[in-house]
Formats: structure tokens, C-alpha cells, sequence
């Protein structure tokens, strides 16, 4: 079928894209980050910022309030393992729904304007949801404690095809549980399915319009070219990503709680797009690769781990540099992201494929310069 054809580049992008992902446990050892939490971690919050991308990097809409989706999605899922099954297949499949029900909701009225009155009022119901999932909307959400499965839920459709769980609820895929590296790879390939249903936006005419409107929406607007439909179009299809990220964080955790969709959720997604590159295919998952690694080594490191780690300086120089370093990690692990984060919009303003793309430019270069010497002075 056309919508499966790609041309030989983007075939070759995606074949790398799904073998690397495919690999992770494999390449990842040598850095310590192979095992199957933060392996799921790299998948949900790729898929996620790959989904932010196509609102942010095709259209310039920046929006501070993603992470509605993202609960929506979780507690979609909880529900669905509640009442129905605890298979994760029509669990993703109605948080992703849901989800998108709800973006042409929120997409309708925010997109009534546009740059900083936008993101404002994305922000505002980002807000709002988490006020409701948090106090309000208890019978749903559980509140603080968080909607969890229980042994005791009916589970309609596990109970008339006769399936039993022996132990706590977990999820599964017609008998696979999804814990451990099954998980990771469930989450793998829904990631590479959305890698290349994003892939195939890029290089649509759809995308090509959603480009044209970051590009000039006044301009197009001028000759007659209606710019809603499209915008809401991208808002509506993040928010799905989003969604279905946030089942998948339910499927590997049955947990969903109100935290999930807090303004630091949103805003972390924006980080990692715009660390890895706005607009770029790959950049997203890099930049989610970077925070996340980022965020489980720095964050794990606490005052008695770095006294053990300068433990062979003097004891003046040891206590300096535990010290020095100490606020930069564990907790104030933020503190080294901002600093990563400022470093990188100063230096590299296209995130992390524009360095990469810079360094190949200039090794291509050399290469060019020491195959054709200039003449002898």
C-alpha cells in the first residue's frame, strides 16, 4: 500500500531507528542503563516527545499542557484492566481514544490563539485537570492514593473467556506479562509503530501544510487557506501520542495517579524536544534518552556515594569536592539538567542532531581537505 511506501532514505532511518530501539538492552550495557524500568522509561517518554513533536516542530504551537493526555491515558487504562481485562491491547486502545477525545476538546478552544496566549491557556487546563483528578473527581481518580487494579475488580471479559491471574493484577498481551524486559518490548514496538506513523506525517502533504503554517500562517490565511482544520488535526494526533504513552506507563505499572499531569510533566517533554532537536525526526527520542539517563544516574548519586567516589583525594580536596558536586545531584539533580539545557540552547540552538549534523559536516569536510591538498607555498 502507498501509506507503507518510503523512499530509500527513510527506509534506511527507519530500519536503524527500529534495530537500535530493538537493541537497547544490548548497547545501553556498557552505560548501565539495560535494565527493564528505565528501558520501559526510554520507550513511553520517546513515544511521547516523538508525539509533542508533530504539534511543536511542524506547527510552532507550543503547549504546556501535553500532560493531561498523558494521565488521561493512564487512567483510561487502569479502568479498562478494572472493568474489562487486564490484556493491554483494548487498554492502550481506549487511552489512546480517550485521549484524543479529549485533545479535540482542549484543542478547539485553545487554538482559538495563538504564541503565548496558546501555551497559556494549554497550561490552564493542565491545571484544571490536575486539580480535578487530584481533589474533585476522587470517585474516579482515586485522588492522592492513586487508582490502582485490584485482586477484586470484575474484569468482565477476563471472567467470561474464564482467565484467571494467579497473585497480584498484571498486565499481559494474551498471556505475556508485561514486567521486565516484555514490557520493554511491548513498549518498543509501539514506539517504533508511532516512529513511523510520525515519519510518515513529515514526508505527507499533511505535514507539508502543518510546515507552511509555522512558517507564515498569516501568509497562507491571505490566500484563502483555512489553517484551523490542520492545526487542530496535530493537536488532536499529539495529544494521542500522549494518551498512548500514558497507558503504556499503566501497563508496565498498573498505577495511575493525578501527578501525571502536572505542569513539571509537560514542561519536561518541551526540554527534551528541544534538547534533541525541534522539528527533527530523531531529536525527540534523543533528548528523552538524554533526561532520562540523566535522571536516574544523577539523581541516584547521595552524599555518602560521593565521598565513596573521591575517596582517593586528600580528605581536604575529598570534603571540597562532595561539596561542590553535591548540589548538583541526588535531589538537585535539576540543577545539572538546567545547566546541560542552557549549555546546549547557547551553543547548539537545534539540540542534539544539530551537533551530530555539524560533527559529520566537518569530519566530511576534512576528509574532502586531505584528499585535495591545496597547492605547496
Amino acid at each position: 500500500m502507498k501509506i507503507f511506501k518510503l523512499s530509500r532514505n527513510d527506509t534506511i532511518l527507519m530500519l536503524g531507528f527500529a534495530i537500535a530501539i530493538l537493541l537497547m538492552p544490548i548497547w545501553l550495557q556498557p552505560i548501565g542503563a539495560a535494565y527493564p524500568d528505565l528501558l520501559q522509561k526510554f520507550a513511553i517518554f520517546g513515544l511521547f516527545a516523538i508525539g509533542f513533536n508533530i504539534l511543536f516542530g511542524l506547527t510552532g504551537y507550543l503547549s504546556f499542557g501535553h500532560a493531561v493526555f498523558l494521565g488521561i491515558g493512564s487512567y483510561t487504562t487502569v479502568w479498562t484492566f478494572k472493568l474489562l481485562s487486564m490484556n493491554v491491547v483494548p487498554a492502550v486502545i481506549f487511552g489512546t481514544l480517550l485521549a484524543g477525545l479529549f485533545a479535540v476538546v482542549i484543542g478547539y478552544v485553545s487554538l482559538r490563539r495563538t504564541g503565548i496566549y496558546f501555551s497559556i491557556l494549554t497550561l490552564a487546563f493542565a491545571q484544571m485537570s490536575y486539580n480535578l483528578a487530584y481533589s474533585v473527581l476522587t470517585p474516579i481518580t482515586n485522588g492522592e492514593t492513586g487508582l490502582r487494579v485490584l485482586r477484586d475488580d470484575p474484569r468482565v471479559l477476563d471472567g467470561l473467556f474464564g482467565v484467571v491471574q494467579e497473585g497480584s493484577p498484571v498486565g499481559n498481551f494474551f498471556g505475556i506479562n508485561m514486567q521486565g524486559y516484555p514490557g520493554f518490548y511491548f513498549c518498543a514496538v509501539v514506539l517504533i509503530i508511532g516512529f513511523f506513523i510520525s515519519l510518515r506525517i513529515f514526508r505527507s502533504p499533511f505535514g507539508l501544510k502543518l510546515t507552511a503554517i509555522k512558517s507564515n500562517q498569516n501568509r497562507m490565511r491571505y490566500t484563502g487557506f483555512n489553517t484551523r482544520p490542520y492545526l487542530l488535526w496535530a493537536f488532536v494526533i499529539s495529544g494521542m501520542y500522549a494518551g498512548m504513552a500514558g497507558s503504556l506507563m499503566a501497563v508496565t505499572d498498573p498505577l495511575a495517579g493525578a501527578e501525571r499531569m502536572q505542569w513539571t510533566a509537560s514542561g519536561e517533554v518541551v526540554l527534551m524536544t528541544i534538547l534533541g532537536g525541534v522539528g527533527t525526526l530523531i531529536g525527540p527520542m534523543l533528548g528523552a534518552l538524554l533526561i532520562k539517563y540523566f535522571e536516574n544516574i544523577f539523581s541516584a548519586f547521595n552524599e555518602s556515594a560521593l565521598h565513596d567516589m573521591f575517596s582517593f583525594l586528600p580528605s581536604l580536596l575529598e570534603n571540597l569536592m562532595v561539596t561542590v558536586v553535591h548540589p548538583f545531584v541526588g535531589d538537585g539533580w535539576h540543577l545539572t539538567l538546567g545547566t546541560l539545557f542552557m549549555v546546549i540552547v547557547i551553543f547548539l540552538p537545534g539540540g542534539l542532531v544539530e551537533g551530530v549534523t555539524r560533527l559529520f559536516k566537518r569530519r566530511k569536510s576534512d576528509g574532502v581537505s586531505a584528499k585535495n591538498p591545496g597547492p605547496e607555498s
